[in-house]
């Protein structure tokens, strides 16, 4: 698996509770601007319109070499899931008030693939505990390295 982009504040801002593999819907010169790294995740978030998830605001850096064959660098792009997943995804944000949210860009064997999940977002106390508990996981870490 080789990871591409991932969007790390998702994790700060979102409780995870479930995640999802999708495909994306490329057209060729964003496959290749992705193969270089040239993607990010930052404020992309997901939509699901008329039975179909969506993702907007993803930035795919235009291909150097791709001329007039290059498309919008932030267009929105279709996700591939199974029917059920979308229907699922839809009823849990209707009923719950969660969010769907991208956590990172990878390649599967050849093909490009979105890792979504269903999120609920934190409050500011529940951030700091997050980086609380994290100081202090560092601090038990370094002292069992230092112990050694």
């Amino acid at each position: 698996m080789n990871i591409v982009a991932q969007n790390k504040k998702a994790r700060h801002d979102y409780f995870i509770l479930e995640t999802y593999e999708a495909g994306i819907e490329l057209k060729g010169t964003e496959i290749k601007s992705i193969r270089r790294g040239s993607c990010n995740l930052k404020d992309s978030f997901i939509r699901i319109k008329d039975g179909e998830a969506y993702i907007e605001n993803m930035y795919v850096a235009p291909y150097k070499e791709g001329n007039i064959f290059n498309v919008d660098p932030r267009r929105i792009r279709k996700l591939l899931l199974h029917k059920k997943e979308i229907r699922k995804l839809q009823k849990e944000i209707m009923q719950e008030g969660l969010t769907i949210v991208p956590l990172k860009v990878y390649f599967n064997t050849s093909k490009a693939k979105l890792e979504i999940a269903l999120a609920k977002g934190k409050k500011n106390y529940d951030k700091r505990q997050s980086l609380k508990e994290k100081d202090m996981k560092r601090d038990i870490d370094k002292a069992l390295k230092n112990a050694y």
